[in-house]
């Protein structure tokens, strides 16, 4: 190992040591308002909130970075590539509208179950990076909970799947608070 080059494993530790709260807090407030836009508008104008809003999740959770601490544009902070994985997992689930825009043209209800679920997907990384169950458990159940709303309130897609996705971010944001971090160095 050369001079100044940090193990994985001091990287996952800096990475973990983190609030990581800008993100989820955005996401919780996004999805807030793709169902509050719910309830008042038809679906069809719902949906186009729904692909501006997860749009905007990233750039949100960018501005919050710097009331939480994590300032994600910081260039002092010394490079993490943990970091570099965790905008590639973004990344991700910017991808997965390749999907989501399909089903979408058939079915424009389908919105919130393919976003909804495709999205989440970068949680299950996220649980291997700080070596923590709460990414675990935010993917598994937020992708169970929003089939099941899909199927068990058709007609309130777009208010119930948005409901159930800002409580698990809620859930969430309670634990990463909670949790006990590892210390940075």
């Amino acid at each position: 190992m050369m001079i100044g080059e940090r193990s994985l494993d001091q990287e996952r530790r800096e990475f973990a040591a983190r609030s990581l709260l800008a993100m989820p807090i955005a996401g919780a407030i996004m999805w807030a308002v793709v169902g509050v836009v719910g309830v008042f508008l038809p679906s069809r104008a719902a949906a186009m909130v729904l692909f501006l809003a997860t749009g905007m999740i990233a750039y949100l959770g960018m501005f919050l970075s710097k009331f939480t601490g994590e300032n994600f544009l910081d260039r002092s902070r010394p490079k993490n590539a943990l970091d570099t994985l965790f905008f590639f997992t973004v990344g991700q689930s910017v991808l997965t509208y390749a999907i989501a825009i399909p089903f979408y043209l058939v079915d424009h209800t389908s919105l919130p179950l393919t976003v909804g679920i495709l999205s989440g997907t970068m949680w299950l990384p996220m649980s291997w990076i700080i070596d923590h169950w709460v990414g675990l458990f935010h993917g598994i159940t937020r992708t169970a909970l929003v089939v099941a709303a899909w199927y068990v309130f058709p007609a309130h897609r777009f208010v119930v799947i948005p409901a159930i996705i800002v409580a698990i971010y809620l859930v969430t944001i309670a634990v990463l608070v909670r949790r006990e971090r590892p210390p940075a160095g």
